[in-house]
């Protein structure tokens, strides 16, 4: 068995940096129509449900007026839509709709079959090396982005 180097966080974060700005160029590529600020807008939204704009803003480290004019795109596309709050009817929160899921479906689909693609091109002992190393790799990285959000929210006080 080879031997395995040991790396500190800087090399850990060298090599995932490596791995994410490659496979962000790859996935970019067939974007359905949307920029990386949409896309990770609604996907949040799809997966935290309602939110306020400022705190949606914050997140996704952008000042409130930008969000403000992205949402409102969105919801000129029909992608989001603002909706009451149900603990105060004075607030409105964004939400994704039907439709905004479904571009999101549809790109990522395009995105794994993009990616299944370039796996087909691979030796099949390769392709189960990345499958196993993937099962040990994602549960850690769900985790750690876990915390990008809170951290990015919290950190100066700024939404840049």
């Amino acid at each position: 068995m080879d031997e395995v180097p040991e790396e500190g966080p800087e090399e850990v974060a060298a090599a995932l940096h490596e791995l994410v700005t490659g496979m962000v160029r790859l996935l970019v590529l067939d974007r359905q129509g949307m920029s990386l600020t949409t896309t990770a807008v609604l996907d949040r939204l799809e997966r935290e449900g309602p939110i306020r704009l400022t705190v949606l803003a914050a997140a996704e480290g952008v000042t409130q007026p930008s969000m403000t004019a992205l949402v409102q795109r969105l919801e000129a596309q029909d992608l989001a839509s603002r909706v009451a709050d149900p603990e105060d009817g004075r607030v409105r929160l964004v939400t994704v709709t039907d439709a905004g899921r479904e571009r999101l479906a549809r790109r990522r689909r395009a995105g794994d079959a993009r990616v299944a693609d370039l796996l087909a091109t691979l030796p099949e002992q390769d392709v189960r090396a990345l499958a196993e190393t993937m099962h040990t790799v994602m549960p850690i990285v769900r985790r750690l982005l876990g915390t990008a959000p809170r951290l990015r929210a919290e950190g100066d006080g700024s939404a840049s």
